[in-house]
């Protein structure tokens, strides 16, 4: 049985609280369903997503943000099935965590993906972790420091994608049908847990360190509150570099 799910709040998919906790919970209720072999990520519409909700970035709201957000990629860890992001168009920020956590990324030749934290003084904590497994430290700190976008060439080139193709949902559904569906859905959860296993430790110990540095120095600067209120007023920041 192959699962897709798709996040449905065109045309961003925002990665709000509310959309994290129902992906979460699909997870949970995929890892107690044993026929499920592999789940699919897409964005409704032209878009995979923007990323997450820069108004739950403030301080008011962004540990709350985070710690959800954490747990839905905790809860993919814990279920250990095959996860493809099938993206389209734009697909930034913690939209891009969210398909750099996947074990294949399969991009449309219009995709774009970025990490743009950076722009608005802050950081990406689950990028800061994953992209450097998949793409090297050399192309994830570019991507991490600069807040840069790039195309799907650069992607497939930098190895942040598996594959460019022109309907990526479609070649999504042929790969999984052909290389994961023949495969007994037990021992693919036993594979992915194996293939991942180190890094599975890494990411969790890691992931808890950037979390921290976030919380407790981050957001007690104040450029990263003018940053996050300077885009939502539509405004250039101000930056006073402390």
């Amino acid at each position: 049985m192959v699962w897709r799910l798709f996040l449905s709040r065109p045309k961003a998919n925002l990665l709000d609280k509310a959309m994290v906790d129902a992906l979460t919970a699909e997870f949970v209720r995929a890892q107690g369903d044993a026929g499920v072999k592999a789940i699919l990520l897409e964005g409704e519409g032209a878009n995979f997503s923007f990323g997450a909700s820069v108004q739950e970035h403030l301080p008011d709201q962004c540990e709350a943000m985070l710690r959800a957000f954490h747990g839905l990629l905790r809860a993919m860890l814990a279920a250990s099935i095959p996860t493809v992001a099938v993206v389209r168009g734009q697909c930034l920020g913690g939209g891009l965590e969210l398909a750099a956590f996947c074990n294949r990324v399969i991009v449309s030749h219009d995709a774009r993906l970025g990490q743009p934290e950076i722009t608005l003084g802050v950081f990406a904590p689950v990028a800061s972790v994953i992209l450097a497994e998949r793409m090297g430290r050399g192309g994830a700190e570019d991507l991490l420091l600069s807040g840069r976008s790039i195309d799907s060439t650069e992607a497939l080139r930098l190895r942040l994608a598996d594959d460019r193709v022109a309907d990526p949902a479609a070649s999504a559904l042929t790969y999984v049908r052909t290389h994961i569906v023949p495969h007994s859905a037990s021992s693919l959860r036993l594979a992915v847990r194996a293939a991942r296993a180190g890094f599975s430790e890494r990411c969790l110990a890691d992931l808890e360190r950037a979390e921290t540095l976030y919380l407790r120095e981050l957001m007690r600067t104040e450029d990263a509150v003018e940053g996050l209120k300077a885009f939502l007023e539509k405004r250039a920041p101000e930056w006073r570099n402390r």
